[in-house]
């Protein structure tokens, strides 16, 4: 029996881009990493070899660097919309998506005062953003990646139910470490990207000072104050792994050990995740 072709997409990935805003005396870097994703009117690329409706994955990387070259990429949201409308426009496109992954480069300083042109790159952390375009609108998605934060106390984890199976310890006094992912998305219509940062700096100070019960405890206020920090955001899912620090036993040793002296482990972790959409 012949196969049918139920649902298709193609584009590019993994496109990287490097984009120097050159002021006068102070230059900023764009670093990104975006890939672009088109569904359409494409069967007869697949089932009979027509490419008269495919453009090339290369146009593609192409118009991206070519963009970037009329664009100030004040905000990558803004950008990323200007590829999506691009390529929406092209025929037989029904749905276009494109999705950045921004790098961090924060300004080295020299002398005490920040350097005009020199940058480090710390850690893994990345912005991203993810805007959609299809016959119902633009939706823009945006949120932050890899952000690493370790608090060593204000961190407790007790009442909870208990089995057979059950060895760990209740605790009211834990490291509270992650590496969380956070995605918020606008209302429709937003124009202004500029609360970034905004909403980052809302999370980690609410990290910092929550009374944790729970990484639950914590995503959920993290949540709320990111919501607080921007009235344009309708929702935000927040992921948090928890990179476990388990107390070493000393005793051993003829050694006491007061919450001083961890192990980090990577495997096996818990992750905690959770949407919280603010109420109309």
């Amino acid at each position: 029996m012949p196969g049918t072709l139920t649902w298709n997409r193609y584009g590019k990935s993994r496109v990287r881009l490097v984009k120097l805003r050159r002021a006068r005396d102070l230059h900023d870097v764009v670093d990104l990493t975006i890939d672009i994703q088109l569904e359409g009117a494409f069967e007869g690329v697949y089932l009979d070899g027509d490419n008269s409706a495919c453009l090339p994955t290369d146009t593609m990387k192409n118009t991206v660097y070519a963009l970037a070259r009329r664009d100030p990429i004040d905000h990558v949201e803004t950008f990323a919309t200007r590829l999506a409308d691009h390529f929406a426009a092209a025929p037989g496109v029904s749905t276009a998506r494109i999705s950045a992954a921004e790098s961090r480069w924060d300004r080295l300083s020299a002398g005490g005062r920040p350097h005009p042109h020199a940058f480090v790159q710390g850690g893994g952390e990345q912005w991203t953003a993810v805007v959609t375009r299809d016959a119902g609108g633009v939706s823009v998605a945006a949120g932050v990646t890899n952000l690493v934060a370790l608090k060593t106390t204000d961190s407790a984890f007790a009442g909870f139910p208990r089995d057979k199976y059950t060895t760990l310890p209740e605790t009211r006094d834990r490291i509270l470490a992650t590496s969380m992912t956070a995605v918020w998305t606008y209302r429709r219509g937003v124009c202004d990207f500029g609360a970034r940062e905004r909403i980052r700096s809302a999370m980690l100070e609410v990290f910092a000072g929550h009374d944790s019960e729970s990484v639950q405890h914590t995503l959920y206020a993290m949540a709320e104050a990111a919501l607080a920090a921007c009235a344009e955001v309708a929702e935000i899912t927040i992921t948090m792994p928890n990179r476990h620090h388990l107390l070493v036993d000393l005793e051993p040793f003829g050694l006491d050990n007061p919450n001083e002296i961890f192990v980090a482990t990577d495997q096996p972790f818990g992750v905690i995740e959770a949407t919280v959409r603010r109420q109309d």
